[in-house]
């Protein structure tokens, strides 16, 4: 995730930081080209005149924007439904280490139950980014619960397992009312939900087929572009063409980045940085020093 001040607006038309610039570089750079040819030919292919308007364009411009709209709108959806499964993993987790610590009898035995909510959060990370599940549990798990998600398929629902089973054995040893054990399983229903609506968003992407009509119908039109400009405006047909072509390339992959919203590339979201607010918000509640915030690198990118 890109986080940095707004800049001024002068400088914010030149800033190359977040603009997407090194994505479509190349595929501007070939659009801008092709214009300067059509320009340099007048329009003409193989000694023959292509003989198109802009009118045909505004037609197209229209269509294609409309379907570009919905392709970013049904991209930033999933992007921010993800965004608020994770929030709500943080409220869960807060609320049941607070209940933990506080409506109960057994005192400072609690700490293993909050340092299990916190390897929650770090596992389901690692499965959605499909990182090595043991990856940042150090120190938060019992060393054979630990053994048990090394090959696991699912090891945020292992660690949700024995979340249930400490619960049970407190309230069987009489430490946990039956009343507040059922809340407290209710909390971990809610983890299991986010849990469960994460891995829709992961392991069901966009329909291919939206992805390709876009692509093609960006790339068609771009080409297309100079032989219908170059009759009207002559040699600002490049500059012209380019700037169409940006917007159309930039919006196309920026709606690629956040399609999946669990990657790790600049405009995704910043699931380490989630995570340790939750290991931060959970140790001070346990009276420990959380260790410092993490920072967006050189780049404005927080992971």
């Amino acid at each position: 995730m890109i986080v940095r001040p707004r800049p001024h607006w002068i400088h914010l038309l030149f800033v190359r930081r977040g603009s997407l610039i090194h994505r479509i570089f190349w595929q501007q750079l070939f659009v801008f080209l092709l214009s300067c040819a059509v320009f340099v030919v007048h329009g003409e292919l193989f000694h023959w005149k292509v003989t198109l308007t802009a009118a045909p364009f505004s037609l197209m411009g229209v269509a294609l924007a409309i379907f570009l709209g919905f392709r970013i709108n049904a991209s930033y959806d999933r992007y921010w439904e993800a965004r608020k499964l994770w929030g709500s993993v943080l409220i869960a987790t807060r609320n049941l280490a607070r209940q933990a610590l506080t409506l109960n009898t057994f005192g400072d035995q609690s700490r293993p139950f909050v340092l299990g909510l916190v390897a929650f959060a770090s596992a389901m990370r690692n499965q959605l980014r499909r990182q090595p599940n043991d990856n940042g549990l150090e120190g938060l798990l019992p060393d054979e619960v630990r053994s048990r998600l090394a090959d696991a398929r699912s090891a945020p629902t292992l660690i949700l397992v024995w979340l249930g089973q400490w619960l049970a054995e407190r309230r069987e040893a009489g430490q946990l009312s039956p009343i507040l054990a059922q809340h407290m399983e209710a909390g971990l229903d809610d983890l299991s939900a986010a849990l469960g609506g994460c891995e829709r968003i992961a392991n069901t992407p966009l329909p291919f087929t939206y992805s390709v009509i876009l692509h093609r119908s960006s790339y068609f039109y771009c080409m297309l572009l100079p032989f219908g400009l170059v009759d009207s405006i002559g040699m600002m047909t490049p500059l012209v063409v380019a700037f169409v072509s940006y917007t159309f390339f930039a919006l196309e992959a920026l709606s690629d980045e956040i399609e999946e919203p669990f990657g790790t590339m600049p405009n995704d979201l910043a699931l380490n940085a989630i995570v340790a607010g939750i290991d931060a918000s959970l140790r001070e509640m346990l009276g420990e020093t959380p260790p410092p915030a993490p920072q967006p690198d050189a780049d404005f990118v927080l992971r």
